[in-house]
């Protein structure tokens, strides 16, 4: 039983067989092990729709209810009225698909009317959209980038465009997170030893694990001196931000200045899918014709499309704003609340709020009581994070209440007291300090 306590899935992994299946073997059966004693809550599937208050079942079955605070669903839009229509409409008019990539004919009228809306929404020239808001990330980069060229990239950036650098160069210069010395210092090295490399610098504007964000102006400022390109990724800020909801970019005056601006529609534009956006006239080429998460796969749905341009209308009216207000102000309660219980609550107000739990143990604990008592939570471990500062990615909706929250920070509060009594003694002091805070 110990083992479903420490560790992660990759210690069980069995490299030494050459079977390659059977590599995961072990890998499962410590899987099977936590749900058994109740402590995985990964994979989670929901009954209905994704609203404040959300039923759902485990891999085997066992179900669970309760305060949603666990879906990437910011503004609420998923449910909203006017998008289901919109879906419904589009399903009737266009089908199911679309039946190519977006390099032949898997474009629709849809399709390409939204990458006009969001070149428009974005204050780029052009827009390019992909089915997947990993591909958008990954394909964009991988585009870019060829053997010899060099990337530097926030160490903390998604995983989508660190895997692309990796896959594109053996170039990849990793800075610590946020720190616009440490992007300088890789320029000077870079450009000091090869004056002809394209150099890609590589942030995001809200980052998920820690709820933080760059100064984004110097990094604008040192790609210029050090003919670099930019490329920002504002997948959990765009819609929540900004007058009509155009994120951290304009929040910090720089809209339309940034190089290349990535993004996905699965935070607040209630769709998977994302897209790229650039003021090239060429690039668009480049995506659609020599970048295998686009050229070799099928465009996006017309009811994605048509779902993402619904929710985008919701976004810049004035009931977008009227959301925005309510998700960040649910966030402020939230992240009050919490920290006012004793937790470390880091990073900015935004609708994610990490809460920092320390140990893996303890961590894994608390989430089966808190999921238990109806407090539904996303738990993150290593490596997804550094090892031992585990948390909670609390996410909030507009349409979360006052109420909810309350009684979510009691769940929480409780939550920590009985795991904390489960494994009394079986902790140094230090241990659980996180927790404590």
């Amino acid at each position: 039983m110990d083992k479903v306590f420490e560790g992660t899935a990759l210690d069980h992994y069995d490299g030494s067989r050459v079977d390659l299946q059977s590599r995961w073997d072990a890998v499962g059966e410590w899987w099977n092990a936590r749900l058994a004693a109740g402590l995985d809550s990964f994979q989670k599937i929901t009954q209905g729709r994704i609203t404040p208050i959300v039923r759902g079942t485990y891999r085997d079955g066992t179900s669970f209810s309760g305060l949603n605070f666990a879906s990437q669903e910011y503004l609420s839009l998923a449910s909203h009225p006017e998008v289901i229509d919109a879906a419904i409409s589009a399903l009737r008019q266009f089908g199911c698909h679309s039946a190519g990539s977006a390099g032949l004919m898997g474009n629709t009228a849809l399709s390409i009317l939204l990458e006009k809306r969001l070149a428009e929404y974005l204050g780029y020239h052009d827009c390019v959209v992909f089915p997947i808001g990993w591909a958008a990330g990954y394909g964009a980069v991988k585009t870019l980038v060829r053997k010899h060229d060099h990337v530097v990239i926030d160490m903390l950036a998604h995983a989508c465009l660190q895997e692309a650098a990796a896959d594109a160069t053996q170039n990849v210069h990793r800075f610590p997170h946020l720190s616009t010395e440490g992007v300088e210092r890789r320029l000077r090295s870079i450009r000091a030893a090869d004056t002809t490399a394209g150099i890609l610098v590589v942030t995001e504007t809200l980052f998920s694990m820690d709820s933080d964000t760059p100064d984004v102006r110097p990094l604008v400022k040192l790609c210029r001196e050090y003919d670099a390109t930019l490329l920002v990724d504002c997948a959990h800020d765009l819609g929540v931000y900004g007058t009509g909801g155009r994120g951290i970019l304009e929040e910090q005056e720089l809209f339309g200045e940034v190089d290349v601006v990535v993004g996905s529609f699965s935070k607040t534009f209630a769709s998977t899918g994302g897209f790229v956006a650039t003021n090239s006239r060429g690039f668009r080429f480049g995506l659609r014709g020599n970048c295998g998460p686009s050229t070799f796969t099928n465009a996006m749905t017309p009811v994605q499309s048509a779902v993402v341009l619904s929710a985008l209308d919701v976004v810049q009216s004035r009931e977008g704003d009227e959301r925005r207000t309510r998700v960040l102000r649910n966030a402020d309660m939230l992240r009050a609340g919490m920290a006012e219980a004793g937790f470390r609550v880091i990073g900015r107000a935004s609708p994610i709020v990490p809460v920092m739990l320390g140990d893996v143990h303890l961590a894994r604990v608390m989430t089966k009581f808190a999921i238990g008592m109806g407090g539904i939570v996303n738990l993150v471990e290593h490596p997804a994070v550094p090892t031992n500062k585990c948390r909670w990615r609390l996410q909030v909706m507009a349409d979360h209440d006052e109420c909810q929250i309350a009684e979510f920070i009691e769940i929480a509060t409780k939550a920590r007291e009985r795991a904390l009594r489960e494994i009394s003694g079986q902790f140094r002091a230090d241990d659980r300090v996180m927790a404590l805070q």
